[in-house]
């Protein structure tokens, strides 16, 4: 006689090869949740499991409801990966390319108002008037400025009416709107609404960079230098939509910041874009600076497109790279063989200091070098924020 562990195994083993229970198409159907959420009784599963090799529609739901329930996972981030879009659209476009494709100088500005509508439509009517602290660097000094969620799409949605304007389409401050810098403009905007900016904001912000957009894709090569003016500068309109586009991600943080919604940095190439054109611009920046006294003189001149005075920007991180900032002239060539300081920094540190969310001063993770031009070039870098 088998002992009474023996025996109790046995009947265990009766008991699992046991035929299911005669069950109605009704009831196996019914059952199909349970199943894939595997609540099913032994017996009810064999009955389930079955079925679905004998009937083809309880199979094609079982599997639909079983890719339901991987996403009921608690430890799943339910956030989408902000690399989804783009990897969805190069997978269609790599089976049927764009009749009229985007511009690969668009695609940043394309890409970042894309993910801040996606977080525009995850939060609540309260939450559009939570309050959110615009800041930014203006004579050596932070600025801040009091607004909400809906106010800064208003702000995004007037100063990309620079765009527009510099394409013959609308401008939402109205027609024969004279020449104002972006934070006049942005001013203007919200001094002419009749009541404090709200969700409604979106609609119109969001149409309008569609229409710059498919505008920019319909018009062919040579819309890419056409002249945006921001006032007291002028970018190409290439240049023009990566900085919206740059400023659109800083907003888009600040957003993500005030409602507590988790917020990634643009993709790698993106970002490297973005940090490519301030780059380029830094030389003018110390120039401009250096005209109102407030850096130091050149050391060397040497003849527009030569090789001058450098510093040696290295970024680290996705989108990171090296630049060499002529120090002495605009018009100069950056050179390694001219270099008289290093900086190196994190990429989206970089991008925090042109925006004028953080100071020169705790912006720089290594130095060496000439001090003097590394606190001339950290100072033009955040001199390029604006409102």
């Amino acid at each position: 006689m088998p002992g009474p562990r023996e025996a109790a195994d046995d009947h265990a083993d009766l008991s699992d090869r046991a035929a299911p229970p005669a069950l109605s198409h009704t009831v196996l159907k019914s059952l199909l949740g349970a199943w894939a959420l595997s609540a099913c009784s032994a017996a009810e599963t064999r009955a389930v499991e079955e079925h679905l090799t004998a009937c083809a529609p309880c199979a094609d739901e079982a599997l639909r409801l079983r890719d339901a329930v991987t996403l009921l996972h608690e430890d799943r981030d339910l956030d989408l990966d902000p690399l989804l879009r783009s990897r969805v659209l190069e997978h269609c476009l790599g089976r049927r390319p764009a009749r009229v494709p985007v511009p690969a100088w668009a695609t940043p500005y394309d890409a970042e108002t894309a993910r801040l509508d996606a977080l525009l439509r995850d939060i609540g009517e309260s939450e559009w008037h939570a309050p959110v602290r615009l800041k930014w660097y203006e004579d050596d000094r932070p600025v801040r400025r009091k607004s909400t969620v809906a106010g800064v799409i208003g702000h995004l949605l007037a100063v990309d009416g620079l765009l527009s304007g510099a394409l013959g389409l609308d401008d939402p401050l109205g027609p024969d709107v004279p020449e104002l810098s972006p934070a006049e403009r942005t001013e203007a905007f919200w001094e002419a609404l009749d009541r404090p900016p709200n969700r409604r904001l979106r609609a119109p912000w969001r149409d309008q960079s569609h229409t710059l957009i498919r505008t920019v894709s319909f018009a062919g090569r040579g819309v890419s230098d056409l002249t945006v003016t921001y006032g007291d500068f002028a970018l190409p309109l290439k240049d023009a939509l990566l900085e919206r586009a740059f400023e659109c991600w800083v907003h888009a943080e600040d957003i993500a910041n005030a409602v507590a919604y988790p917020y990634d940095p643009p993709s790698g190439p993106h970002l490297h874009g973005m940090i490519d054109l301030a780059a380029r611009l830094l030389p003018a920046a110390v120039a401009h600076r250096r005209r109102t006294g407030r850096a130091a003189p050149p050391r060397h001149l040497v003849a527009a497109g030569a090789p001058g005075r450098s510093l040696h920007l290295e970024v680290e991180g996705a989108g990171g790279g090296h630049w060499y900032i002529a120090l002495d002239s605009p018009a100069a060539l950056g050179s390694p063989d001219h270099t008289v300081a290093q900086v190196a920094m994190d990429g989206v540190e970089f991008c925090r200091l042109v925006a004028g969310h953080i100071s020169p001063e705790e912006a720089a993770a290594g130095q060496d070098g000439d001090r003097e031009a590394i606190h001339d070039v950290l100072s033009a870098a955040a001199s390029l924020s604006h409102l």
